[in-house]
């Protein structure tokens, strides 16, 4: 009975020095953390992720509560830069836009402006007339024709066309003309320079021809019975300096054929034999400047 008591005892014993020894010997006994030192330094030992971390500066905090999402922003003026985007400044300076607007415009219509409001017309069946009275079919070309009358309306026009620039489109651009009156004003010494050389005749033939009343001043009429009663002037004073210049040329026509008639010389044609007498005379006489003179002045006076 003894030996049995003794037995348990031993048991027991050997029992509780196992469990008490059980700490030390295993990592796992441990719930949470275990504090060991390693070469001198504490090392907190983590049994859960079983990893080694070295010592912490601070301490754990607990996460905070996400927060909620925040309210909209308030909108970003808009850039003022203008890139992109066309300005029409109304009563002021116009836009680089407009102005380039303006001027392709402008181009559009050059041809058909230079063509019904300037002397280019009156100049160019002029030399045109002049080539036919001399007999040349083709010479001078069109091309040279077009070009001299397009330097000599020019030069007849410049005075015009700097007082268009100076009272109507330099103010505009510019911005201290509106362009209601930027275009009254710039209009104006082209008005005055088509109705001085505009017959009252031709003006009274498109008031007749569109049924309207005969103003009271010449200032208000339309450019709509303007214009076309100008071109007819133009070509009417053509054709008349036309005459004027082929009259010489015919009377040499007309004595080499009375030559080359009674030479009996009826094969011959008589254009081949009055074309080099028509280049000598027109020549000897400066017939190029004399009519370049007659026109020019004709604007002059």
């Amino acid at each position: 009975m003894l030996a049995l008591l003794g037995a348990i005892a031993l048991l027991y014993g050997h029992g509780t020095s196992r469990a008490e020894a059980a700490p030390a010997n295993t990592l796992h006994a441990q719930p949470a953390a275990a504090s060991v030192r390693l070469a001198g330094q504490p090392v907190q030992l983590d049994t859960q992720l079983a990893r080694f971390t070295g010592p912490r500066s601070q301490p754990l905090q607990d996460p905070t509560a996400p927060t909620g999402p925040k309210g909209p922003t308030a909108p970003t003026a808009p850039a003022t830069s203008g890139a992109g985007t066309v300005t029409v400044n109304v009563g002021g300076k116009p836009s680089q836009s407009i102005t380039i607007l303006l001027l392709i415009t402008v181009l559009a219509i050059a041809p058909s402006l230079l063509l019904l409001v300037t002397s280019f017309t009156k100049i160019f069946v002029v030399l045109s007339l002049t080539r036919n009275a001399l007999g040349l079919q083709s010479v001078p070309p069109n091309q040279v024709l077009a070009g001299l009358s397009l330097f000599l309306s020019l030069f007849v026009m410049s005075p015009v066309l700097h007082k268009v620039y100076n009272l109507g489109i330099h103010p505009y651009l510019d911005g201290t003309k509106t362009r209601q009156a930027a275009w009254n004003d710039g209009i104006a010494p082209l008005r005055n320079f088509m109705l001085k050389h505009t017959r009252p005749q031709e003006i009274a033939l498109m008031l007749r021809a569109g049924g309207q009343p005969n103003p009271s001043d010449k200032s208000k009429l339309d450019l709509t019975t303007i214009i076309p009663a100008f071109v007819l002037s133009e070509l009417r004073a053509a054709m008349i300096i036309g005459f004027v210049i082929f009259v010489p040329f015919v009377i040499i026509d007309l004595v080499v054929s009375s030559s080359l008639m009674s030479l009996g010389m009826m094969m011959l044609p008589p254009v081949s034999v009055s074309l080099p007498f028509k280049l000598l005379l027109f020549v000897l006489v400066d017939g190029w400047g004399l009519i370049i003179t007659s026109l020019v002045q004709s604007y002059r006076t």
